[in-house]
């Protein structure tokens, strides 16, 4: 690297807001060469301004912990994902990976996999994108827009492209995407991997697609109901093994975890995302918040155990309670301390 070359570094971080908390960045222009985590500096921000600190103590310091090939600049630049401390070094309250490091370092012996399905919805000028302008006016019924294609059945499909391609750049673990139900509601998942990876991922993948929204005029949401009526909302399933359940046999080791989940259902459903009661109706291929079923290929169950799981006798089990808007590493860290004890 000459030098004359800069690097600039955009520092992500999760903001205080709740229930729902955002993803907040700024970029930092270094002088020297990256090539691991201990090249590049700890920041700081102002945190009375994202909820995290008061105006008179408002510094907030910010932790690297993961770094990303910047896939909107291109290289040599990176994107720097990072964990809130307080500015004496603890962990900051608003910290939710912090706790999921501490129990996924505790169970990894079990060596616990996740898949994340991130549904979102966009929307242009505040309504959904691809409906009609007027407020009372609707598109035609659900039936045909998912994984559709065509411009009466799809909007924003250019977004959605564009997102796949960053995410791919960016070097996530992104697995694939669809259409959704609702017209203008898209799905990208995330997996399967770690517990703090596909945290972490999704995280950033859905700071892209808040970035590159920008760029096409498309705001996205992460509303579990967007739509209020008989219209599909919006959740973020999320898909979960231990290495006994992918093993021959493991069929029994899923049911044992459904039960357990079962048990701790109210304390799950207490992170799974905020305005979930909208969602989980038992309409709309969902269980009722009030209720916990698991079944085979039952997608109006809580936990559902795919079909091609209990046909092999092993797998994963799919829990379909979180919303679009929920933290995963909240998400997570419950999964692992209800099944992985």
């Amino acid at each position: 690297m000459n030098g004359r070359t800069k690097i600039i570094a955009e520092y992500l971080w999760i903001d205080g807001y709740a229930p729902t908390a955002n993803m907040r960045s700024k970029w930092k222009v270094l002088d020297r060469e990256v090539s691991s985590l201990a090249d590049i500096p700890a920041w700081g921000f102002d945190g009375s301004s994202t909820r995290q600190a008061p105006g008179d103590k408002s510094d907030c310091a910010l932790q690297p912990v993961a770094m990303y090939p910047d896939p909107i600049r291109g290289a040599p630049h990176i994107l720097v994902l990072c964990e809130v401390m307080n500015a004496d070094g603890s962990v900051h309250k608003s910290n939710t990976r912090a706790k999921l490091r501490k129990l996924a370092k505790r169970h990894a012996d079990q060596e616990p996999l996740f898949g994340i399905e991130q549904e979102y919805t966009l929307l242009k000028n505040g309504r959904v994108a691809g409906w009609p302008a007027a407020n009372d006016a609707f598109p035609k019924p659900q039936g045909e827009f998912y994984c559709a294609a065509g411009a009466d059945n799809v909007a924003g499909r250019a977004l959605v492209e564009r997102h796949l391609q960053a995410c791919l750049d960016a070097g996530l673990a992104y697995a694939g995407g669809n259409a959704e139900v609702l017209l203008g509601q898209w799905e990208y998942q995330i997996g399967a991997v770690g517990p703090l990876e596909v945290c972490d991922h999704l995280w950033v993948a859905r700071w892209l697609m808040d970035r590159l929204g920008e760029v096409y005029g498309l705001t996205v949401t992460l509303e579990p109901k967007p739509v209020k009526g008989d219209w599909n909302g919006t959740g973020a399933h999320t898909n979960f093994s231990t290495k006994e359940m992918r093993e021959p046999g493991g069929m029994k080791a899923i049911e044992a975890a459904c039960k357990r989940l079962g048990k701790k259902h109210d304390k799950h459903i207490a992170v799974y995302g905020a305005d979930n009661d909208q969602r989980l109706t038992g309409l709309h291929e969902t269980c009722s918040i009030r209720e916990f079923r698991y079944g085979v290929s039952d997608r109006g169950a809580s936990i559902r155990i795919p079909l091609a799981t209990a046909k092999q006798g092993y797998g994963y089990l799919e829990d379909r309670r979180p919303a679009a808007n929920m933290d995963p590493y909240r998400v997570c860290a419950m999964l692992l301390k209800t099944v992985c004890g």
